[in-house]
């Protein structure tokens, strides 16, 4: 297969290196091409574009199988987000029209779910996010989903949730470094995906996710904060972070919710298997690799 990797940062380059491994031939698009020389390294083709700049885009080649969708945003506030997610979702689409791929997943959030009592959310629950920036996901989710419903376009949506890895374990590193804190009593959920989880879900929808769906991209097990916690002082024999106050204006701002997510209609409808079904598979990982 031709892939094409719309922004390969932390999910995006582990893809990139999965796909190389399984002989396809992958691009890596990034607004400042590959200064650092990464994107060779793991056998990526490098491409200098920017999808909020729809005219460095036009001497780009536009012939690809799958096309994966995985940009962030490096400000974080909505006004950016509107720029890169929502506006970048309808250049992408625009670009791509003359030349359809099979198949183009892109990577939004379970940050659109709002519910904040625990409960447990599939893809059929209500979207109503207090962040402004889960609301601006929601709508890049909006312009995929209508190209497909309206124009064919074969685009499918994953939801993914907190994302967790080599590099990237903030629990673990506030917990090593003596800064985590418990919120209030420890109850609010939290939902999470190893990184290389993350790479096997896209490669799933790729080969057999639905046009026009949406499916969540998250382990087998929601758990509580205070769960997580004392399973970490246990297994590195550490005191319990201390209790903090549970702001819920502070929660609101960040987009903290309380829910329980669902990964059934992905195991279900796409086949996948978990490499790290829950955090304590990955976790295990990630405190063997720090030694």
């Amino acid at each position: 297969m031709r892939v094409l990797i719309v922004g390969p940062g932390y999910i995006g380059l582990e893809l990139g290196r999965q796909f190389v491994a399984n002989g396809h031939e992958v691009f890596g698009l990034r607004r400042s091409g590959d200064s650092s020389g990464e994107l060779r390294a793991a056998g990526i083709n490098a491409l200098k574009g920017d999808i909020t700049e729809p005219s460095t885009l036009n001497s780009l080649p536009r012939q690809y199988d799958w096309v994966v969708n995985c940009v962030s945003s490096s400000h974080g506030g909505a006004d950016d987000y509107r720029r890169v997610y929502r506006q970048g979702a309808q250049n992408l689409v625009e670009w791509l029209r003359e030349s359809p791929p099979t198949k183009m997943v892109y990577t939004s959030s379970t940050g659109v779910y709002g519910q904040n009592d625990g409960s447990w959310v599939d893809e059929t629950s209500a979207t109503d996010p207090a962040a402004e920036t889960s609301r601006v996901l929601l709508e890049a989710e909006q312009v995929f989903l209508a190209a497909a419903r309206e124009q064919g376009f074969p685009a499918v949506v994953l939801r993914v949730a907190g994302i967790y890895g080599p590099g990237r374990s903030w629990y673990l590193r506030q917990f090593l470094a003596g800064e985590a804190r418990i919120e209030g009593e420890g109850n609010r959920h939290l939902n999470m995906i190893h990184r290389d989880d993350v790479a096997g879900c896209i490669m799933a929808a790729l080969e057999r996710g639905v046009p026009g769906e949406v499916y969540n991209a998250v382990d087998d097990e929601p758990l509580r904060q205070r769960e997580f916690f004392v399973w970490l002082a246990e297994k590195l024999s550490r005191d319990l972070p201390p209790k903090a106050p549970a702001s819920a204006e502070a929660n609101r701002k960040r987009g903290a919710s309380d829910k329980r997510l669902s990964n059934r209609k992905l195991k279900d409808a796409l086949g996948y298997s978990f490499r790290f079904p829950t955090f304590r598979e990955g976790y295990a990982a990630e405190l063997a690799r720090l030694g």
